[in-house]
């Protein structure tokens, strides 16, 4: 590890001028690229206190054994140098482009004699009209298939080709009419190409006009009586229809633009983008980006444009690039992609209508691909074995943590304090083991008491059931219930996580202590940093980004995190629709709808007197009797105003608050877990 001070540049060697840097290591190779307005305000930053440093860029400097840079004339140089480096040096540090495919386009090879629709990829090559790109080659085969009953383009390969001129005989498209057979002379080279630009053009989004020719054709033909001609016709009209229908119009405006959403989180970022050319979604591609750099959402959108843009010109780069976050700075790159178009090119973030929408359509895709992601990476066995094993070399344990239990306190403000328990068994989520923790210790906000109290309730009733059950070694019998099922808290776990530092792993472990349990491991994530903090050590452990062991820790405590709030919402909205029925002895749900029903309203139903209560079916005299005495009982709260115009608000009938009047309700309880 080397010392950053060792490879400083002296004061006044760094030109205060744009220029792009690289990092070095002993052995030369370029382990960092960087670009900045100013290289010396820039390379100032890495070369200060080490604990000022984020833990990605501290590894960094710590890694490399000398700097460089390279003076550029403006921030559009830098950009498109850096570009260049990345490319030519692949850098560790660097944002990494993981399952960036080259993805198909649909092609067609306007630079030969006879054109050919293809599919193509890797670089474009000169006189080729692109389409694209699609996710998949079977989507563009498809849609070739629709569209060769309306435009017979040759598709078939040189050698096919060659070899039907030679035999004067065409291939199988040509005799079903989906080819139109230039080989054998079908048609003329003029003839052909026509055809290939009508291609083009359909592709391209200019449909109205062939769908109009055709419907026009199809009506001459019919009163011609032609009836077969005009049948093929309006099969070809229905081709071209379920060929458009593949590609939905999504913006009104015949838009070209991409949009690109990101989804991320501490290690990782989903890159998704959608291609629309004449208001129509024509291809949508993505990645995964592992963010070795401490980076933020504008500058994972700079790393995505030069990835999709740094090759293409033209048309290729769209009219307008919609972005969730922008760059910065913004002109240097909105310059850099109308250099590569050759025109200006609007780079910024949608604010509403069908933007805004298409941009969250395209923001769900990102969070989906960032979910499936993770979930592959956990499912795997081996990855699995090594994230345990890596926790266990880092936390110095015996060995690796079968099951691991996770903690985390959730609250409103210091109301509805709860806490949630979630387990993890050989890498894996064991959702019938969660638990749920009402604080009843005490009230208020005190998330280190909290976790003391829900540590020792938990391994309380450990003890008890061990106590009940006797010693381990009479079997797991011991641990399971009649039915089979494990009891609630009868294994324990091997580590401990809680979410958050040094004071939670401080109470975590003083309430083991109390207990007398010194077998379980006690660790806490720091979320800010992603550090582990262990009991009675004043500096955390840092695993390394790139730890398999790490990204399990972090997903145990997201998880948890998760389950608490979803619990916490359950309990603020339970608590925002209790009613006075609530505290009727055997009035159900379905006589309290039938009362709320019947009179319309909470207030109405107070007002009413018995024997108008009587009238609702299933009420009894005395069941009514029992609702006067504790609607009269419940004190209604002052009337709802709508404070922009000073109107009292009416009661609705639905949900009631405490005190009977109407609320909004919360998200609804999730089912998971029991409560403890």
């Amino acid at each position: 590890m080397a010392d950053p001070s060792s490879y400083r540049p002296r004061p006044g060697e760094i030109p205060d001028t744009p220029g792009v840097y690289r990092f070095r290591d002993e052995h030369r190779r370029v382990i960092y690229v960087g670009k900045a307005k100013s290289l010396r305000q820039r390379l100032a930053n890495y070369f200060q206190d080490l604990t000022n440093l984020h833990p990605r860029t501290r590894t960094m400097v710590t890694t490399a054994a000398s700097v460089e840079w390279t003076v550029v004339s403006t921030e559009v140089e830098a950009l498109q140098l850096e570009y260049s480096w990345i490319k030519e040096f692949d850098p560790r540090f660097n944002v990494k482009y993981r399952d960036d495919k080259s993805y198909p386009y649909l092609a067609v090879t306007m630079n030969e004699e006879f054109p050919r629709v293809q599919v193509m990829r890797g670089h474009k090559r000169k006189g080729v009209r692109y389409f694209g790109p699609y996710g998949h080659a079977w989507a563009i085969r498809d849609t070739v298939d629709l569209l060769l009953r309306v435009f017979p383009v040759r598709t078939c390969s040189a050698g096919v080709f060659k070899n039907a001129t030679r035999t004067g005989r065409p291939c199988l498209l040509g005799y079903i009419g989906k080819c139109s057979a230039p080989c054998v002379g079908r048609v003329s080279e003029e003839e052909h190409r026509e055809l290939a630009d009508e291609f083009c053009d359909f592709m391209a989004g200019r449909t109205g006009t062939y769908i109009r020719r055709l419907e026009k054709q199809m009506a001459e033909a019919a009163e011609d009586m032609e009836y077969e001609r005009a049948a093929r016709l309006r099969d070809d009209i229905e081709a071209l229809k379920k060929a458009m229908e593949k590609s939905a119009v999504v913006l009104a405006d015949a838009t070209d633009a991409d949009l690109i959403a990101v989804a991320e989180d501490e290690l990782e970022a989903a890159v998704q983008i959608f291609h629309v050319r004449g208001g129509r979604v024509r291809g949508q591609r993505g990645w995964v980006t592992d963010k070795v750099e401490d980076v933020t959402t504008g500058a994972l959108v700079e790393h995505a444009l030069q990835q999709l843009y740094g090759e293409e010109k033209g048309d290729s780069v769209p009219k307008e690039v919609l972005v969730p976050a922008l760059p910065e700075p913004v002109e240097p790159v909105q310059e850099w992609l109308a250099g590569r178009r050759g025109s200006n090119v609007s780079l910024r973030i949608p604010q509403r209508g069908d933007k805004k929408a298409l941009m969250e359509t395209v923001e769900r895709n990102a969070q989906q691909a960032l979910v499936l992601h993770k979930t592959k990476r956990a499912s795997d066995l081996t990855t699995r074995s090594r994230a345990l094993e890596e926790i266990a070399e880092a936390l110095d344990l015996v060995s690796a943590p079968l099951r691991i239990e996770c903690y985390d306190i959730s609250h409103l403000q210091g109301d509805d304090v709860v806490a949630s328990m979630v387990v993890f068994e050989d890498g894996l989520q064991r959702k019938s083991e969660y638990r749920r923790f009402q604080i009843k210790g005490f009230e208020g906000q005190d998330d280190v008491r909290s976790m003391h109290e829900v540590i020792n309730r938990r391994f309380r009733r450990y003890l008890a059931e061990k106590e009940k059950t006797g010693e381990w070694a009479d079997g797991e019998d011991a641990l399971t219930e009649e039915d089979g099922r494990p009891k609630k808290f009868a294994y324990p776990p091997q580590l401990v996580v809680v979410d958050g530092g040094r004071p939670q792993v401080a109470a975590a472990k003083k309430a083991l202590d109390e207990l007398g349990i010194d077998d379980v491991a006690v660790c806490g994530l720091a979320k800010r940093l992603e550090e582990v903090w262990l009991p009675d050590e004043e500096d955390p452990v840092v695993l390394p980004r790139t730890s398999e062991g790490l990204y399990l820790l972090q997903r145990v405590r997201d998880e948890a995190h998760r389950f608490a709030i979803t619990y916490q919402r359950s309990k603020r909205a339970k608590r925002f629709r209790s009613s006075p029925l609530d505290d009727v002895p055997g009035l159900g749900d379905t006589r309290k709808q039938a009362l709320l029903k019947h009179f319309g309203s909470l207030k109405k139903l107070r007002s009413a007197t018995i024997d108008q209560i009587c009238e609702v079916p299933g009420i009894g005299r005395k069941t009514a009797e029992t609702i006067a005495v504790a609607l009269a009982q419940a004190a209604p709260a002052a009337p709802a105003v709508n404070t922009a115009t000073g109107e009292i608000m009416e009661e609705e009938p639905g949900t009631m608050g405490s005190s009977g009047e109407p609320v909004t309700t919360g998200a609804p309880d999730e089912r998971r877990g029991q409560e403890t």
